[in-house]
């Protein structure tokens, strides 16, 4: 019997550094977009209101992704488990 191996280290699929970055452009593109379609300019107080609330929209957003994919690499680590035990116990 092989000596057990120490299991993998999972990189992250996603480098929260360039998400950051992009949620900050989004939110400048919607803020641009509304105010290029409404021909009305934001006051500075109504656009930071405006990118807080898109910022912590999408952080949601982000958070409930981490969490799915956390749940996913479970179920991928479950099913492989699974498929060893079938090969080997031959079923």
């Amino acid at each position: 019997m092989s000596e057990p191996r120490p299991a993998p280290t999972m990189r992250n699929a996603v480098d929260l550094n360039v998400v950051g970055d992009n949620i900050l452009d989004i939110a400048d593109f919607a803020i641009e977009k509304y105010e290029f379609t409404s021909g009305t300019t934001l006051s500075d107080e109504a656009r930071e209101e405006a990118m807080e609330k898109i910022r912590d929209a999408l952080w949601e957003m982000v958070n409930a992704f981490r969490k799915r994919r956390k749940e996913w690499r479970a179920k991928l680590f479950a099913t492989a488990d699974e498929a060893v035990r079938g090969c080997v116990e031959g079923s």
